[in-house]
């Protein structure tokens, strides 16, 4: 992707009308504030691509390789046995 122009973010506020002409004629217009870069206005068509270029579908995901997430689980320990209920006792008559 590749930006065209360059905002001061007080000239992007001051002419937003002209920021927004500017992102749908030449593509993406970067806002910097303080000289660095910050945000990025890009026309619709553009982000619901990326959007969808990114994000796999359900089928795509059930059907891939490798792991469906990164959870580490921690090893199990050995089941402790409880003593079985006597149910004979007087406490339970």
């Amino acid at each position: 992707m590749e930006t065209v122009g360059s905002w001061q973010l007080q000239d992007a506020k001051a002419r937003f009308s002209e920021f927004l002409d500017a992102a749908l004629k030449n593509g993406p217009q970067v806002v910097t504030r303080r000289g660095v870069e910050t945000a990025v206005l890009v026309p619709i068509e553009q982000w619901r691509r990326m959007q969808t270029a990114n994000r796999p579908n359900i089928k795509e995901l059930l059907l891939g390789s490798g792991p469906r997430f990164d959870i580490t689980l921690p090893k199990r320990s050995r089941w402790k046995r409880r003593p079985p209920i006597d149910f004979s006792h007087p406490d339970f008559k």
